[in-house]
């Protein structure tokens, strides 16, 4: 069964404006800040470095800062007043960088890499939460250098996303977790996938009712968390291409992100095969974008109106797949209501 139409497929990469000076190596995270003032973009990638760059109305960017850290960087977040940039990477590290003093200095630590950063703002004030590959998940109050609180995971954690009071953890093993941030210390549902392949991305929904799950099979997942609202959980198949001409021929690709546009509660997502689609998943229609290479990562601005993602390397096919052709760089593509507003039923 088709859940979501055909949609139309345009190529917006030509339309859209290029971030200068991007990574010199695949880009793993994009985030930005909610600062009033002005639209920041942090960018982190594996070349160590994280990159925080300024975008005016125009989409036009230019460099702002940046600080190293000893190994990859995997994730990204920001405060909530934007003021405060914090990064996870494969040196066991989570940073922070003070736009205000423009310093950077180490806040939390793991015994293995840290995967996944988000910020909480909780009502008694904000902490920072880190997931690792060493099963762990970490609450950090910056005012002091050990953890206030640690949550051992089922596995290794993948990917992570927080909507107060929604946290999602999803680890290896097709494992996910669902914690109550009323009571952080304690798992408040543990589920396999229901989709049958590795855990790619999850994404709670702006208002925390639920989350979407990508994975490497190129299908998502819609999970509310209660189940009396189980009914409306549904999955389908994206981000895959016929071969040699023919649907009983499809190439299946990893979905790499999945991003609600906190303003309507549509959603991206984007993949291995350099394809971004808009969703809506209540009426269940898309709008389809192609780009020259893989999609790792995507965000909204805070009003929405600017979608950046990145086109880089992945490594879904292996050292093989490191050609030349495979650019690095961040576009910024102007949001119009046409792309991600709901469709009227």
């Amino acid at each position: 069964m088709a859940f979501f139409g055909a949609g139309t497929t345009t190529t917006t990469e030509s339309k859209d404006a290029e971030l200068v000076d991007p990574p010199s190596d695949s880009i793993s995270s994009l985030a930005f800040s909610s600062a009033p003032q002005s639209d920041y973009l942090a960018v982190g990638s594996w070349d160590n470095n994280v990159r925080i760059y300024e975008i005016n109305n125009q989409g036009q960017s230019q460099g702002k800062a940046a600080y190293t850290h000893d190994g990859p960087v995997l994730d990204v977040c920001w405060n909530k007043d934007g003021s405060k940039l914090f990064s996870g990477g494969v040196d066991k590290a989570a940073k922070m960088f003070d736009l205000n003093t423009g310093t950077s200095q180490q806040v939390g630590a793991h015994e293995a890499a840290v995967r996944c950063v988000r910020w909480v703002e909780a009502p008694s004030g904000g902490i920072l939460a880190t997931g690792s590959w060493d099963k762990t998940v970490k609450y950090w109050d910056l005012r002091s250098p050990n953890p206030i609180a640690s949550l051992t995971m089922a596995e290794r954690v993948y990917t992570m996303d927080i909507q107060y009071p929604l946290m999602v953890v999803g680890n290896a093993e097709r494992s996910i977790q669902i914690v109550n941030l009323n009571n952080p210390t304690t798992i408040f549902k543990s589920i396999t996938s229901p989709l049958k392949w590795q855990t790619r991305v999850v994404a709670c929904f702006p208002n925390a009712s639920g989350f979407a799950v990508g994975s490497v099979e190129g299908r998502v997942a819609i999970q509310y968390v209660e189940e009396k609202e189980s009914s409306s959980n549904f999955s389908f198949k994206c981000h895959r291409q016929d071969q040699n001409g023919s649907k009983d021929q499809q190439g299946v690709y990893a979905v790499n992100a999945i991003t609600f546009h906190q303003g309507y509660g549509t959603f991206s997502t984007a993949g291995s095969d350099g394809t971004i689609n808009f969703w809506d998943k209540d009426s269940k229609t898309r709008l389809k974008s192609k780009c020259p290479g893989p999609i790792t990562a995507t965000a909204f601005s805070k009003t929405g109106s600017i979608f950046a993602y990145a086109i880089s390397y992945d490594w879904s096919k292996g050292y093989s797949g490191m050609l030349p052709s495979v650019p690095t760089k961040v576009m910024l593509h102007a949001v119009k209501d046409e792309d991600i507003k709901k469709k009227k039923r």
